[in-house]
């Protein structure tokens, strides 16, 4: 039998996808962070791994929705930045 793959959905685009195609965003007592490993503790939400997604998710407030509170222009910034230096390895 196959082993069923856990999907989840991107809030950026809104697509179904598996849990090992995307990057999961962490919010954490220490704020938000990207959860490369997918296993640290705290609430998830998931993002497609590439950068257009995390801009339609800044946009329509995605994160704010899956975290249930306003986020600060300057985490997206970082997020963005962490985004842009998994890309280069």
């Amino acid at each position: 039998m196959a082993k069923k793959i856990p999907l989840r959905q991107c809030v950026g685009c809104g697509e179904m996808k598996g849990k090992k195609d995307m990057m999961r965003v962490l919010k954490t007592d220490d704020g938000i962070c990207l959860d490369a490993t997918g296993k640290k503790n705290g609430r998830g939400a998931y993002v497609c791994k590439n950068g257009d997604c995390l801009k339609l998710a800044r946009k329509n407030k995605g994160l704010e929705r899956s975290f249930k509170m306003s986020i600060p222009v300057e985490v997206y910034d970082t997020l963005e930045k962490e985004f842009e230096d998994l890309d280069k390895e």
